[in-house]
């Protein structure tokens, strides 16, 4: 995996080890959220930040943005105090400031605007501040409009029609994104599932009347869609999917990228999470960086239904998978600099 720069850095005031990874800067600044976690060991904090960096660097690249790919994380040894909690921010915000903008960061797992206005106090290189500071706070809502621009891409593909209209979806997920994509979907006329660890988002789901199922089976239940919200890792090669399409916003739901083609072997449609989830950034950094109004910026994150579209018909005309052709797209722009292609069906390949 390459990676431009990794800096990891344990904090002066409160003594937890941050770190950023700068994954590419071939078409800007690195952009990508500040995870705020606890993990079993270092390694695999660093593992993680290594594999989200290369995610937003295709993220990046496939939505035409003009910045690069980079991931931050606190590596929390156990949950800490409020107290604890500011220093741990501050801590990281010196090392933020420290790469001179190479790194720009947002809200990830664990981390909200208000964590980004804490981080503001050492550096200027942080997004979504509460809308009352002249952020464009939480990008939950944009990042759920980019995922349902998708679905309706592959919903096209698989069901002939973008309607969701009783289909039964499932949720794996129930935080802000995952709420704002059932409130849409249940408006459509789907039925929905929803899944999480978290007791009182149930509850919260249950008094909208949503159906709930546990987590350790959400993968096996049968429907016609099924939406990863959580926790990445969730596919490997052996993983139970019954869903014809697959669309979420779960970072790096793979556990390897060969587990594409194994879905695709068993006639499952699973549509690149790099892609699904780019409305998120690309609101954002069209409001905060180009100064666009919300519609404008809104309406930009409804483009990625047709870059969705295009990627798919050039799997189904090259006889791959979405994700190889959304990589082929990805690397074409990071290659040229230049504005994202229009995926097109290459040569068909033949066998040696």
């Amino acid at each position: 995996m390459s990676v431009q720069e990794l800096v990891v850095r344990r904090g002066r005031r409160s003594g937890v080890t941050t770190m950023v990874a700068v994954h590419s800067r071939v078409l800007g600044p690195a952009v990508g959220g500040c995870r705020f976690k606890v993990y079993p060991e270092l390694g695999d904090a660093i593992d993680d930040v290594l594999r989200l960096s290369a995610a937003m660097t295709r993220k990046c690249a496939v939505a035409g943005l003009d910045f690069g790919g980079g991931k931050s994380v606190i590596a929390l040894e156990r949950v800490p105090s409020p107290e604890q909690r500011r220093d741990i921010l501050l801590d990281h915000a010196d090392l933020i400031a420290s790469l001179d903008g190479a790194y720009l960061a947002g809200p990830d797992v664990g981390t909200g605007p208000d964590d980004m206005l804490v981080l503001r106090e050492r550096t200027p290189h942080a997004f979504c501040v509460p809308e009352e500071h002249g952020g464009t706070g939480s990008s939950s809502g944009p990042t759920a409009v980019g995922v349902l621009a998708a679905l309706r891409a592959g919903a096209k593909t698989v069901f002939g029609e973008t309607s969701m209209r009783g289909r039964e979806v499932v949720i794996s997920g129930y935080g802000s994104v995952g709420a704002h994509l059932a409130d849409a979907l249940v408006e459509e006329g789907a039925e929905v599932t929803v899944s999480d660890v978290d007791e009182q988002r149930l509850l919260a789901a249950a008094g909208l009347g949503l159906r709930r199922v546990a987590p350790d089976r959400v993968l096996g239940i049968e429907a016609d869609v099924l939406i990863p919200a959580a926790v990445g890792g969730v596919f490997g090669p052996a993983a139970e999917v019954r869903a014809p399409l697959v669309v979420g916003p779960a970072n790096n739901q793979l556990t390897d990228d060969s587990v594409a083609d194994d879905l695709a072997a068993r006639g499952v449609l699973w549509i690149p999470d790099f892609v699904a989830s780019a409305g998120g950034v690309v609101y954002t950094l069209g409001r905060e960086k180009e100064k666009l109004t919300h519609d404008e910026a809104l309406a930009r994150v409804e483009t990625l239904e047709e870059t969705t579209r295009r990627i798919l018909d050039a799997a189904s005309a090259n006889g791959t998978t979405p994700l190889a052709e959304a990589n082929a797209l990805a690397e074409a722009r990071l290659t040229s600099g230049a504005e994202p292609r229009t995926p097109s069906p290459r040569e068909p390949r033949t066998a040696a």
